[in-house]
Parts: C-alpha cells; sequence; structure tokens
C-alpha cells in the first residue's frame, strides 16, 4: 500500500479513537450500545440491480452534512440523525472522499450506534485521491469501519475507465456487492447513457428532482430496460427548493394529500422523485432529526400515480 495512505489511515484511526473518548460519556447516556434494527413498517421498498433485494425509497446523503471535523458536540449531533435514519426505516447511506470528513463521521456513529443489518453503504472513488480504486476502497472501509462496501461508484466519471474495470474485478472478487458511477447537476448524460450501454453496472446516481427531469428523456427508460438501479441526488436542488418553497410560504394544493399522500413540501417533492418507475431511491441530506423524520415518512404509501405526478410538475411550474 502507498505510504501515504498508510500514514493517513494511521492518523485517522488514532483521531478516531480521541474521538470515541471524548464522545463516549455523552453516547453511552443518550446511544444504544446494541445495533439498531431498523422499523421498515410502511416504508416502500424497491428492487433494484436485477435482484430480488429490495433498498428503502428513501436513503440519505452526506454532502456538506457531515463534513463537521472532530467537533464532538456535532459529531454526537450526526449520530442522533444517523439512529432517527435507521428508527425510521433506512437503508442506503451515500458519502464520498469528495465529502470531507463525512466518511469518519459516518465511522464515529457507527461505532456509537453499532451497525444495523439494514445498512446499505455507498461510496465512491476519485482522481485524484492518493491511490488506486482498490487502495481508495480499502482506506474508505477503514474510516466508516465496515469490512465492504455494498455499492461503490465512480464519482462524476472521474477516470471512469480505470477506475470501473478495477471496481469490475473487485465485485467479481466478492470485495464489493456492487458498482456504479455517478453525474450531478445534469451534466454529461450522453456519456452516463454510452456507459449504460456498454458496461456492466448495477447502478447510476443522477440529479433528478421536480424542477429537474432530464434524466426522464433517456436515461430513466434506458435504466428500466437494462435493470440498472438509479439513485437520486440532490432532490431538494441542494436545498434551495424546499428551502424556497417554505419560505415563500406557498401552500400545498388542495389535491395534493388526496391524489398523492402528500401533508408537506417534504412529501411533495421526495414522493414525486420516488414514485417514478425507474428510481430506486432518493438521498437528502440534513443536519437535523425532525428533518430527517420528515423525510422519512415521505417513503411511506400511498405513492402519486402517474397523472398525478404530472400534476404535481405542472403546479411547481406554475408558481
Amino acid at each position: 500500500m502507498n505510504p501515504l495512505i498508510k500514514h493517513r489511515i494511521k492518523h485517522r484511526i488514532t483521531r478516531r479513537q480521541s474521538l470515541t473518548l471524548i464522545g463516549a460519556t455523552l453516547a453511552a447516556m443518550t446511544l444504544p450500545i446494541a445495533p439498531l434494527l431498523a422499523n421498515t413498517v410502511g416504508m416502500q421498498q424497491k428492487t433494484f440491480a436485477g435482484t430480488d433485494k429490495t433498498l428503502p425509497v428513501i436513503g440519505m446523503g452526506t454532502w456538506r452534512t457531515f463534513n463537521v471535523g472532530n467537533d464532538p458536540e456535532l459529531l454526537d449531533a450526526r449520530t442522533e440523525v444517523v439512529k432517527a435514519f435507521f428508527e425510521h426505516g433506512g437503508g442506503l447511506i451515500d458519502s464520498s472522499p469528495m465529502y470531507g470528513s463525512a466518511p469518519d463521521v459516518m465511522g464515529y456513529a457507527l461505532e456509537q450506534l453499532g451497525t444495523p443489518e439494514s445498512l446499505f453503504a455507498a461510496e465512491k472513488v476519485w482522481s485524484p485521491a492518493g491511490g488506486s480504486a482498490r487502495e481508495q476502497v480499502a482506506e474508505l472501509e477503514d474510516r466508516w469501519q465496515v469490512e465492504q462496501f455494498d455499492l461503490v461508484q465512480v464519482h462524476n466519471l472521474t477516470d471512469w475507465r480505470e477506475h470501473l474495470a478495477a471496481l469490475q474485478e473487485m465485485k467479481a472478487e466478492g470485495t464489493i456487492r456492487h458498482i456504479g458511477i455517478t453525474t450531478s447537476h445534469g451534466r454529461r448524460h450522453s456519456e452516463i447513457e454510452q456507459i449504460m450501454t456498454s458496461e456492466d453496472i448495477d447502478f447510476i446516481q443522477l440529479t433528478y428532482n421536480i424542477t429537474h427531469r432530464e434524466a426522464e428523456n433517456r436515461l430513466l427508460p434506458l435504466a428500466e430496460e437494462r435493470g440498472i438501479g438509479v439513485i437520486a441526488n440532490r432532490p431538494y436542488d441542494g436545498g434551495s427548493l424546499i428551502k424556497n418553497l417554505k419560505r415563500r410560504d406557498d401552500p400545498l394544493p388542495e389535491w395534493a394529500n388526496e391524489e398523492c399522500g402528500c401533508n408537506t413540501w417534504a412529501d411533495f417533492l421526495l414522493k414525486f422523485i420516488v414514485s417514478h418507475p425507474a428510481l430506486t431511491c432518493a438521498i437528502p441530506a440534513t443536519t437535523q432529526v425532525e428533518h430527517l423524520r420528515e423525510n422519512m415518512r415521505a417513503g411511506h404509501a400511498p405513492m402519486p400515480s402517474a397523472d398525478a405526478r404530472k400534476r404535481m410538475a405542472a403546479y411547481i411550474e406554475s408558481l
């Protein structure tokens, strides 16, 4: 292994041990020692990647929200968010080495909570990152404190040919379970389509929300055709979409509850996404337990029909 990677891992383990000592007293009082069991009652599930396995339709992202460094108070606050995520039926948590300390914070949270059986750990590799895909995965497993990732993705297609080839080998060896590619902000859809048709992948991750629906044209139908799972990032458009709706105090339409099962804007925006037949799950990110609970409630039935989804999109366009 690259000596620099070894040094980073050694430094990170030492840091995590110190963080654990700092937060141990508070964690012992507030967090369970035994692994959490997810309450999946009511949470909608979807099969993925041509398997008979299912994932809860609401996952969790860590971009920006989990990059909190060594702050003991913030570490324990994010641990409470993770705890609530699993208590409300969560499965997939997505992170990246591009997200600063987010992988370390996930490792801290899982040390405090125990690792639930429902966890579907999703990470990414990218370039430059101080090593090959194999070295990056090994480093990230240490940071998360997990033995194996359920999904490893090529972050924003960086050096995707080299990384994807390595990930395909690792999947064949059983080192990782599933592989995929990611993009965001509607970028590089043509290249994503090329990879979907030419490469053996299990997941794509892309930006899809009620105001950014470009993926409906080609990528989502292709994913359905090829049995590729789809993870929707930026479901709230980086937070601005839901914040603007709440700040302007725009009301939910009168028909939202009856036709779509929506009581909040979180319901409205997330149900629109995950009710698309090609979507496997959405990954909203948050720093607050109450917002996490609101997100998770959006994964419960009923879900909007195809006609209701059209009406939802038209309503947002009219505002």
